[in-house]
């Protein structure tokens, strides 16, 4: 079940056109503002988490360590900060990687069109997870989490298959 917020509709270059709430922005497939967090630990490895079943989709997929989207005000730096804390209960420094554009439409009728602003940062700090929004966490090597995207994409959330590797070459963790 959608938590009922506002969502930041923003056009291409990321000017704010309007605010809906998140499930007509969804059922719509209207562009708005995202953002995705990417921590790694001292070794470089990549911390992933599996989202709950309970999400109103891609539940029970493996993603990045984190993603939402920032509240009407809220700057997308800020928001993946609340979101590193709310979701996986841990803080880090995050740098601005890059922001790109997704659309994917979902069985349940919702289509999520995003801007979606990537951040990264390094941590050791072990992940406290909040059980509504992911069910498990996992590190893993950039060899065989790429093998096992490979191998097993239906196991991946659409934003993270079409980022992970632009992750990669734009942050280095160790």
């Amino acid at each position: 079940m959608m938590k009922e917020e506002l969502l930041i509709l923003v056009d291409e270059n990321d000017n704010v056109t309007g605010y809906m709430d998140k499930a007509g922005a969804h059922v719509k497939g209207l562009l708005h503002r995202a953002v995705s967090v990417f921590v790694f630990n001292s070794k470089g490895e990549w911390l992933l988490q599996r989202r709950a079943d309970g999400k109103y989709h891609s539940g029970g997929l493996w993603t990045n360590t984190c993603c939402s989207h920032p509240m009407p005000g809220e700057l997308a730096g800020d928001a993946a900060m609340r979101r590193l804390m709310e979701e996986m209960g841990m803080q880090c420094e995050l740098n601005k990687l890059f922001t790109f554009i997704y659309r994917a439409e979902f069985g349940n009728g919702l289509t999520e069109h995003e801007l979606d602003h990537v951040f990264a940062g390094i941590s050791d700090e072990l992940p406290v997870i909040n059980p509504e929004e992911a069910s498990e966490y996992k590190y893993v090597n950039f060899c065989d989490l790429e093998k096992d995207v490979e191998m097993h994409p239906d196991s991946y959330t659409v934003w993270f298959k079409k980022i992970f590797r632009q992750v990669r070459s734009s942050f280095s963790p160790a």
